[in-house]
């Protein structure tokens, strides 16, 4: 269903994942988790696409991917965080000028490392009109909340030893206390990276289920406006 893309980010050329779906519909910024632009999400953007949205998953590391969680660190770090706004303020500017996106914003969507940086965009950026955080987290990744101005869903993993019900708590009450509109759902017995269909030892079909249908409901309320 998707296409090898690459769109200008910062004067370079960055590479990504292009899903579209049949006609027209929202578009939906899909990021990475720290093991790169792997098939695992390039399959969530077609899923994206099947369900109405235009998809774009950019490959904030340029073509490394790894299966080695030791690598997959190394990457996370090594990540150079105004590099990585740089390429998503780019897909963002890419996307919506794609032929068949409706609406003058569009969503993002991340995944762990991901989440944190779908966040991140949206504090950057006011064309992001939809925010979904999935089990956010990255050490280096320090989000303005106070320009946040996109509405935020944040789905949650209650045995998460990264980003764990502690760190929640507290962005719930930050994002309460600036005023900024948010819904977040704590999967109490699912992991980190409960999404992800490739890793049965924290895979949880259930609250993936769950999740997935709330991020469909959110973005097509908020993008479809």
């Amino acid at each position: 269903m998707g296409e090898r893309v690459t769109f200008k980010a910062n004067g370079r050329m960055t590479p990504g994942y292009l899903a579209r779906p049949s006609g027209s519909g929202p578009g939906v910024v899909v990021i990475q988790e720290w093991w790169g632009l792997v098939p695992h999400i390039e399959k969530v953007a077609d899923r994206f696409a099947a369900e109405g949205f235009v998809a774009l998953a950019p490959d904030l590391y340029h073509g490394e991917k790894t299966t080695s969680p030791d690598q997959a660190g190394k990457l996370m770090m090594a990540l150079e965080i105004e590099e990585a706004a740089k390429d998503l303020a780019g897909a963002i500017d890419y996307l919506r000028a794609q032929k068949g996106v409706t609406g003058s914003q569009v969503g993002t969507v991340g995944f762990c490392m991901g989440g944190a940086l779908s966040l991140f965009a949206a504090t950057r950026n006011p064309d992001v009109g939809a925010c979904v955080v999935f089990y956010g987290g990255h050490p280096n990744v320090k989000p303005d909340l106070a320009a946040l101005q996109a509405p935020l869903l944040g789905l949650w993993a209650g045995q998460d030893g990264f980003v764990t019900p502690q760190v929640v708590q507290e962005l719930d009450r930050e994002l309460t206390r600036l005023g900024k509109r948010h819904e977040f759902h704590t999967y109490s017995n699912a992991q980190h990276a409960f999404f992800n269909d490739t890793r049965a030892e924290v895979y949880d079909d259930s609250a993936a289920a769950d999740a997935w249908k709330r991020t469909l409901a959110f973005f097509r309320q908020e993008l479809q406006r």
